[in-house]
């Protein structure tokens, strides 16, 4: 269980990070956020980088959450970034900025969605998964 706070915090930071992406087309930053969407997905939200900055600088300032929630969804949502990052890098360093622009453009959507609005685009795509495969979240 997480603080659903901290995956929100992430994906304002991802943000911030893709947007710069946009800007510069720079496959290597790109790759480094792929990093940390796979740390996030592979090792859980609490290794991740941003994980890690929101427990010890943020949380601490800030009141207990009202409820936590389940860490599968957001690391499912952290899965299909790293998909899309490693899609954006490979166009940049490869000389398909087409590929690049798209798949961070996608990205940057998702995880500005989040940090707006609190709408996790791979938290729902992965209770969709699991209601068509009759799990219930």
């Amino acid at each position: 269980m997480v603080d659903p706070r901290g995956p929100r915090f992430a994906a304002a930071v991802t943000s911030v990070v893709l947007a710069a992406v946009l800007l510069t087309a720079s496959g290597w930053l790109l790759l480094a956020q792929t990093m940390v969407f796979l740390t996030g997905a592979v090792f859980g939200l609490r290794c991740a980088p941003y994980g890690l900055l929101y427990r010890v600088a943020i949380r601490p300032r800030l009141g207990p959450p009202a409820e936590l929630e389940d860490e599968q969804p957001p690391r499912f949502a952290q899965a299909v970034g790293a998909i899309f990052g490693g899609a954006g890098a490979a166009g940049f360093l490869s000389g398909v900025p087409a590929l690049g622009y798209v798949a961070t453009g996608l990205a940057f959507v998702a995880a500005f969605l989040n940090a707006a609005v609190s709408f996790c685009l791979g938290c729902q795509i992965y209770l969709v998964i699991r209601s068509l495969k009759g799990v219930h979240a």
